[in-house]
């Protein structure tokens, strides 16, 4: 054999090797041809038969023709048609059309039913089953017919006639395939032919005769057979689906084990016969048996599949005819509600038995292995393609989801009405229930409502039946029900304690009822009380406990059916329905008692009187004894029998009282005691004098025999004055109480008979009268001794006063500790007290300034320095000085006085000392404030490292005041006693030496500051402090921006890129301006007024290329549109100078063109009105705000020209008006003679002023003056806009404009510093009440003015000022305004005012400006409107009472106009009378007193007839109002309420308020008093004013 042939052998036997599909069953009736053969044969038949119905066909057709037309009548003349329409080739295209609707119309054989079954047959059953598959097939079908008898009519159009060849024809759509041709045997091929199927003979295994066997046996056996018969599942009711698993695996194991004993044996049966191998050859062994072992393992692998699609046909959720019916429950487990088995369970279980069946036959041993019987057999491949599990798996877990949703819901339906039992949400409920206050029979209700759920669930379905599912609900039932249940019965619980607890306090007030009523009353008032007690408990109290015994059986009655009650609970029940029986045998038992106590109180009580009445009786006679005590040596013993004698009074007195109470008790008439009272009242002036005898001598024996330097002759002096006042006082009394006695004595004689009884001429002497004589006589010979007491005891005498007196009386009278008043009285020395007075009273002198000194020197010791951390420098400093500097200066001037007293000699060198002491401190103290106000300023400047390395001398100078300021501040804190912390040695030369350093410092930083300024002109304008804030940012930029506001009017702040360079800058309205070019900040090194000197540059340049760009622009877009895409200031100036233009091309036309351009400026203005009453972004409407403005005075402009018939260029009144020209790349700016340029500074988007007459008129001065080398000076009233008119012109010349108020406290080198700035940075600035400098101040400005107005004359670019050089800026301008009629206003000096140029301002148009403003809001009706606001203020300064506060000028209406555009823009459609109504009563209402509002309201709403007001919505406002009221303390009445909405709406129109409250007369103020928890609160009506 050739290699090529061997090639083709072992290709063949390597194709073999693969996996062969199923081979179909041949037919039985095969015949001895070929399949080649018999295909070619039937064709032809088919061609044959075609070509005989063809005829057939064209037969037919004929006949029909001939008969049509023979048929026809006669046709009429052919109409004369075109020749086209009549050509041969229409009657040919015509004719073929014809024919072949007439060949299309004959029967054609449908196709045949078994060709459609083939097709049937090769499509899989899986995807024909369903009835959406079956309409599906079926709509196939029918499309294959109509598809094979379409093309069936075209083949026999073509096969019968012949398509001409004509263009407009219907394409057939190709040709017709060609028949094929019959095999020719006699070719030369037939030798290859024959070697070809020789070769398939050998190599393709599938043909031989054993396979066919094979595949029969095969087919015998799995034909109709499956692993599981799953037939009568679901016959068999519900099942466990463990138990299906099981049912199922066993009847897999069986089928297998049958298979494998029936189908195997024979198999290898077939293969152990030697007819099996006939035909093959040996090295063809191995393809065979491959070829064997793939065709066993299709047909196992076909039973596994057919096993596992039954299967899934046993869940299809459309066929439930054979659906299993699983077994599940719903339980109730841990307080959760679930099925078991769950559904992953479930469906586990059946995914298990997918992968079950998938396990089976996987052992099944190929042929030639069974047959060598090797010890590691080789199994047949039987695993079922992965594709064909997931399938299976893919569909069951549809269907189980599908079939499950129906027990899912109802599960659901549990979950949603009864999960809040077991979720919390009723535990929650109970407790919330529980914790608030509830009546049985809400608790009642409350549980039934338990009680009713628990049944409706039990009646509830057991068992729940669904497609795939029978779900027992029991467990859950049960569980819910034992829920319900359980919350019923806590609620139970909880009442039945109550109840319990209810019942124990019935039974408990019984028994206390009881205990009180059967106790025995000790005393009357405990038996009175008992007999009231019981007499309420029998009425009242019986009752209520009847009634609160009737509730608790109502109670019981409900117990009874739902709760069972413990033994312990059941014998309370009964005792507490037993108790009303029982109770009134108490009620007799304590009648009973009663009345013995009664008896027995009543003999008691008439014992204690008889008592008392005796003892009175003996009181009276010791009262009487007390008039005959007479002896003073026996005080002490008077004065004992007094205190008992009153201590027995005060007894009889609480007797009584006790038996006046008794009495009481008893009903009885009280008994009154007068005797009593009348000896409480005699003893009370003998209690008196004797106490005080016995005081007197006990002090006279203290003073005679004490010692005698501790004798005070002032104290003593002071209380033998009280002793002889109070002894007099005494007599006196005595004497008159005699004197009466006597006169009763000599009436009660005289009603006597004269016979039984004589008068006595003289009274006996009185023993009591005559003790108190000689007492008296005893102090007045004391006071004798007074004098010598007051002279020798004097506090200031020290032993050299002592030595004195001693050589004055020739002996030593130095006091010792045994020297007494007695024994100096002994050493007579009356004669020497005259000279003893002189030396004491200079004693006394001594002694006063001695003891002021040391009160001086004591009160600082507890006077300490005030101390306080700074920041977070962990230094403190000194705070609240002031006292200790006051107490200072007062000491040093008492010292000083003190220090002239000729009386200062004995301690003269002390006194020297403490003054010198004090003045060091004051002097310390100043030096020490010095340098803390110093360091305080300076420590922040040079805590910045670019501070200290721009200023490194200054730096040094300032760490080494640093290091002593801390080292004193520490030495200060240990001990802040002011006399300690002065007491540092060197604290005052060290103090002195930092100021001296100090100062140093401070003349070296405004030097430095001084160079800043001249780098940076701008800088003038900020305070030090402001300009070191900005300098010491030089590491970080972005840190000046707060700061650039006050450089540059218009610039709020700079857009920075991330490496720090400037970008853009912003105004602080919120507007971007693009700068030309960037500014790279790093390259300044640090230096910030470099960059911001670029800044400046960049500002200017970019503004103008930005307005020349805006200019370009302006032709080219509509100017609504071209309004909204520039910046404001760029807006304004650019139409100004088209304005200006366009009227100067219109005014050669005369009065007609101005007219039509003035149509037209009317034209832009509604356009631009239009925008405004739009929505627009709040930049836009600010520019559109300050347009329209300028529009409306330029229209009034052309109009007031149209009226003056100004017809040239250069009339007047078109000269005197501001108009801007573009020269030479440049803005400029005209008005009359006068040519300024535009200055370009930008001032950001900020709203323009309305022009006015006087406006144009201050315009003229001003620019004039500046044009002119000079300054302006508006002069008027305050309100008359002189400060806002130069502002707005320097807007419009684009020009920085520094507003600066004076004071009369300004000097010199102050407006020196501004001027500089004004010089050098070409600013514009105007001074506010100018005339307030004082005069001195203004002689010297006027100087300085010059100097700048005559280097601008002489055009220097350089000039010095004040021994300054500096850069001059020509554009610099001074306006100065003034009020002249204020007082305190000083007169110019005449070589100031010949360098301005004066503008009186006096009362502006108010109605003009009122219409301009609100038509800029975007108000309609402006112009009746602005009326109605001057006639308001008009009316009002007529008509209301004149106050202080009371304004109605300018700033007034214009708070009016800024409310109404606040509210138009709020609500733009609402009626504009409201909303100016509204406005007006805002501002003006809460600043009128309470008189005058109905006046005011009375104005308004005649001038708004018929408009009322819409309630403003202020809830949340007064809800804050109230919570904030409460943290205040104070209470949220409707008039304070309503001043708090004033308030906050003025805050919105004003710039600031006043609030002022008048105290004038409190009694004539109405005011009202508010008590709260913690005080009393006077409120006091507020009136408030902007």
């Amino acid at each position: 054999m050739s290699d090529p042939n061997k090639a083709a052998i072992a290709a063949e036997k390597e194709a073999l090797n693969l996996k062969l599909p199923p081979i179909v069953r041949p037919p039985e009736d095969i015949g001895v041809d070929t399949p080649a053969q018999s295909k070619l044969l039937s064709y032809r038949r088919s061609k044959e038969q075609q070509k005989t119905i063809n005829q057939l066909v064209i037969e037919g057709a004929k006949r029909n023709l001939d008969r049509t037309l023979g048929k026809r009548t006669p046709s009429s003349p052919e109409p004369d048609y075109p020749p086209t329409m009549t050509s041969e080739i229409k009657k040919k295209a015509f004719n073929y059309i014809y024919l072949k609707q007439c060949v299309e119309s004959s029967p054609i054989v449908p196709i045949q039913q078994e060709w459609l079954d083939h097709m049937l047959m090769l499509v899989p059953e899986s995807l024909k089953e369903g009835k959406e598959q079956e309409e599906l097939v079926q709509s196939l079908i029918n499309e294959v017919s109509r598809d094979f008898e379409k093309s069936m009519k075209r083949y026999l159009v073509r096969s019968v006639l012949v398509r001409p060849d004509i263009n407009w024809l219907e394409d057939e759509g190709g040709p017709i395939p060609e028949s094929p041709v019959g095999l020719d045997y006699s070719k030369p091929w037939h030798s290859n032919y024959l070697q070809t199927r020789n070769q398939i003979l050998a190599n393709l295994h599938i043909v031989h005769p054993t396979m066919k066997m094979l595949l029969d046996l095969g087919y015998t056996t799995f034909a109709n057979t499956v692993l599981l018969d799953l037939t009568g599942i679901r016959g068999k009711g519900p099942i466990d689906c463990e138990s299906l698993r099981n049912d199922l695996s066993i009847q897999a194991r069986k089928a297998e084990e049958k298979i494998m004993n029936t189908w195997y044996p024979k198999v290898i049966n077939l293969f152990t016969k030697k007819e099996a191998l006939e035909g093959i050859k040996p090295e063809k062994l191995d393809a065979f048996y491959n070829c064997v072992s793939t065709l066993m393992s299709n047909q196992l692998k076909d039973l596994l599949k057919r096993t596992v699609e039954g299967f899934v046909k046993l869940f299809d959720p459309e066929d439930q005819r054979r659906l299993p019916i699983f077994k599940m429950e719903l339980t109730l487990d841990d307080d959760k509600m679930e099925f078991y088995p769950t559904f992953q369970d479930l469906e586990d279980v059946v995914f298990g038995l997918v992968e079950r069946i998938a396990e089976a036959l996987q052992n099944v041993q190929t042929v030639p292995s069974w047959l060598s019987g090797t010890s590691t057999p080789v199994n047949l491949d039987t695993e079922l393609p992965e594709h064909v599990l997931q399938w299976a798996l893919d569909k069951l877990k549809v269907a189980v989801h599908c079939n499950l949703e129906g027990a899912r819901k109802h599960y659901e339906t549990y979950v949603e009405k009864y999960s809040w039992l077991i979720d919390g949400t009723a535990v929650k409920l109970i407790e919330t229930f529980q914790a608030e206050d509830h009546t049985f029979d809400e608790y009642t209700k409350f549980i039934g409502k338990f009680f009713n759920l628990a049944s409706e669930i039990m009646l509830l379905p057991q068992w729940v039946h669904f497609p795939m599912v029978r779900l027992d609900c029991e467990d859950l039932k049960t569980g819910l029900t034992n829920k319900a249940r359980t919350f019923a019965n806590m609620l139970l619980n909880d009442i039945a304690s109550k109840h319990r607890k209810e019942n124990e306090n019935i039974c408990s007030e019984f028994e206390a009822v009881k205990e009180h009523a059967l106790k025995v009353p000790e005393t009357t008032e405990e038996m009175m009380e008992l007999i009231s007690y019981v007499e309420k408990a029998r009425t009242v109290g019986i009752q209520e406990l009847v009634s609160r015994i009737k509730e608790s059986k109502r109670r019981m009655s409900y117990f009874l059916d739902v709760f069972l009650f413990p033994p312990e609970d059941l014998a309370l029940n009964s005792a507490v329905l037993m108790w009303p029986w029982k109770i009134n045998p108490i009620f007799d038992e304590n009648d009973e008692l009663i009345e013995n106590a009664k008896h027995r109180k009543e003999n008691e009580l008439i014992a204690k009187r008889e008592k008392l009445i005796l003892e009175v009786e003996k009181e009276s006679r010791r009262m009487e004894e007390f008039a005959e005590f007479a002896e003073l040596d026996r005080m002490q013993q008077y004065v004992t029998d007094v205190r008992q004698l009153q201590k027995r009074i005060q007894e009889s007195e609480e007797a009584v009282q006790f038996i006046n109470k008794e009495e009481e008790l008893f009903k009885w008439e009280l008994t009154k005691y007068p005797e009593l009272d009348k000896l409480k009242v005699n003893i009370e002036p003998y209690q008196k004098f004797f106490n005080l005898v016995l005081k007197w001598q006990r002090t006279e024996k203290r003073w005679m025999d004490g010692g005698f330097l501790d004798l005070n002759g002032e104290a003593m002096e002071t209380d033998v004055e009280e002793f002889s006042r109070e002894i007099f006082k005494t007599l006196k009394f005595f004497q008159t109480k005699q004197k009466k006695e006597l006169q009763e004595k000599r009436k009660a004689a005289k009603r006597r008979s004269l016979e039984e009884e004589k008068l006595e001429e003289e009274p006996k002497q009185n023993p009591t009268i005559t003790m108190c004589t000689t007492v008296m006589e005893q102090i007045k010979v004391f006071k004798d001794y007074i004098p010598t007491v007051s002279i020798l005891c004097n506090p200031g005498m020290r032993a050299r006063h002592w030595k004195q007196l001693s050589e004055i009386v020739g002996y030593d009278l130095t006091p010792d500790s045994g020297t007494t008043l007695r024994k100096i009285l002994k050493l007579n020395l009356a004669p020497y007290l005259d000279k003893f007075e002189v030396i004491s009273a200079g004693a006394s002198k001594e002694f006063s300034l001695e003891k002021a000194m040391h009160t001086m020197m004591g009160t600082w010791d507890d006077i300490a320095f005030h101390i306080s951390l700074y920041r977070d420098t962990g230094v403190c400093i000194l705070s609240s000085v002031d006292e200790i500097q006051a107490l200072l200066d007062d000491q040093i001037i008492k010292t000083q006085t003190m220090r002239g007293s000729p009386f200062i000699k004995p301690f003269e060198k002390e006194i020297k000392a403490w003054e010198d002491r004090l003045i060091r401190i004051q002097e310390t103290i100043d030096e020490w404030l010095k340098v803390q106000a110093h360091w305080l300023y300076l420590e922040p400047i040079f805590c910045s490292e670019d501070i200290m390395q721009q200023m490194p001398e200054e730096g040094r100078q300032f760490q080494t005041v640093d290091r002593h300021w801390r080292d004193i501040m520490k030495f200060c804190a240990k001990d802040p006693k002011v006399l300690a912390a002065t007491s540092l040695t060197g604290l005052l030369e060290k103090l002195q030496n930092c100021n001296e350093l100090l100062e140093k410092i401070m003349k070296g930083l405004n030097a430095y500051l001084e160079k800043k300024r001249l780098f940076f002109p701008r800088f003038f304008f900020l305070s030090n402090d402001e300009m070191l804030e900005i300098l010491s940012e030089t590491k970080d930029p972005l840190r000046v921006q707060p700061h650039l506001k006050k450089c540059f009017e218009g610039i709020a702040k700079l857009e920075f890129l991330p490496n720090l360079d400037i970008k853009a800058m912003y105004s602080s309205e919120g507007e971007r301006v693009e700068l030309i070019a960037l500014i790279s900040t790093s390259a300044a090194r640090g230096a910030v007024e470099k960059w911001l000197i670029q800044v400046e540059d960049l500002m200017l340049r970019s503004i103008h290329d930005v307005i020349a760009a805006a200019r370009l622009a302006y032709p080219e877009s509509a100017r609504r549109d071209w309004v909204r895409e520039w910046p404001g200031q760029v807006v304004l100036c650019v139409s100004q100078m088209f304005w200006t233009s366009e009227t100067q091309e219109v005014i050669s036309g005369g009065t007609e063109g101005l007219k039509k351009y003035y149509k037209e400026l009317q034209n832009q203005l509604n356009d631009i009105v239009e925008l405004v009453r739009g929505k627009l972004s709040k930049q836009t409407r600010i520019t559109l705000g300050a347009l329209v403005t300028i529009d409306v005075h330029a229209r009034d402009v052309v109009m007031d020209m149209i009226d003056m018939g100004v017809s040239h260029d250069t009339d007047f009144q078109w000269l005197a008006q501001l108009r801007y020209y573009w020269e030479y790349d440049n803005a400029r700016v005209r008005i009359i003679n006068c040519n300024v340029k535009y200055a370009y500074e930008y001032l950001g988007n900020s709203p323009r002023l309305v022009i006015t007459p006087l406006t144009d008129r201050c315009y003229r001065t001003l620019i004039g003056a500046f044009y002119l080398n000079l300054g302006g000076a508006p002069e008027g009233p305050a309100g008359t806009g002189k400060t806002e008119t130069t502002k707005d012109l320097a807007k419009a010349l684009a020009v920085q404009c520094v507003v600066f108020n004076c004071s009369d406290g300004l000097d010199y080198l102050a407006m020196g510093k501004f001027f500089k700035g004004l010089a050098s940075s070409g600013a514009w600035a105007c001074f506010d009440e100018f005339n307030r400098i004082e005069l001195e101040v203004l002689s010297v400005v006027a100087q300085q003015i010059l100097c700048i107005q005559r280097a601008i004359q002489q055009k220097l670019e350089v000039f010095t000022f004040e021994g300054t050089e500096l850069k001059l800026n020509p554009n610099c301008f001074v306006a100065i305004t003034m009020n002249p009629g204020y007082a305190g206003r000083s007169e110019l000096p005449d070589n100031l005012k010949v360098l301005f140029r004066t503008v009186a301002m006096m009362v502006p148009n108010y109605a003009l400006i009122a219409e301009i403003s609100l038509y800029s809001y975007g108000f309609l009706n402006a112009k009746p409107l602005s009326v109605k606001i001057v006639m308001t203020y008009r009316l009002c300064s007529e008509q209301l009472s004149s106050q202080f506060h009371y304004d109605y000028g300018m700033r007034a209406v214009k708070a009016v106009l800024i409310a109404a555009g606040n509210l138009k823009l709020k609500f733009p459609n609402e009626n504009e009378d409201i909303l100016l109504l509204r406005s007006i009563k805002d501002v003006n209402e809460p600043k009128f007193l309470s008189h005058d509002i109905p006046l005011f309201n009375g104005i308004t709403s005649d001038l708004f007839p018929g408009v009322k007001l819409p309630e403003a919505d202020y809830h949340e406002f007064l809800e804050c109002a109230h919570e904030a009221c409460k943290v205040h303390n104070l209470q949220p009445v409707k008039f304070f309420l309503e001043k708090m909405i004033q308030t906050y709406e003025m805050m919105i129109v004003r710039h600031g308020g006043l609030m002022v409250l008048w105290l004038t007369l409190l009694e004539n103020l109405p005011y009202q008093k508010h008590l709260t928890g913690n005080g009393l609160y006077l409120m006091v009506p507020l009136t408030l004013c902007g």
